[in-house]
């Protein structure tokens, strides 16, 4: 996956996230950030990645992520794969 279709990847992720205020305050509870920091740095890859971190955490938040917004399940992950720190091992 291209790193711009990760990064539009990661805003519909937000978008889907901004839906559910209980999903939006885990968020920003695990990333600490507010949502004004949330909504001016949208366009950092480092934040989108926190965004695809997030729900990568949760088989069922991917699966339901994926079946309202049409992606496949891969997707979130190769999303992450081409974001910052994408590259890094992850060890089981």
């Amino acid at each position: 996956m291209e790193r711009n279709q990760a990064e539009i990847l990661a805003i519909r992720v937000m978008e889907w996230l901004a839906t559910d205020n209980d999903k939006m305050r885990r968020f920003l509870a695990s990333t600490g950030m507010t949502l004004t920091e949330i909504r001016t740095q949208l366009d950092n890859p480092d934040v989108l990645a926190s965004v695809l971190d997030f729900l990568l955490l949760d088989d069922r938040e991917i699966t339901e992520f994926c079946r309202t917004s049409g992606y496949r399940p891969e997707a979130p992950m190769q999303a992450r794969h081409a974001l910052p720190g994408g590259d890094s091992p992850h060890w089981l």
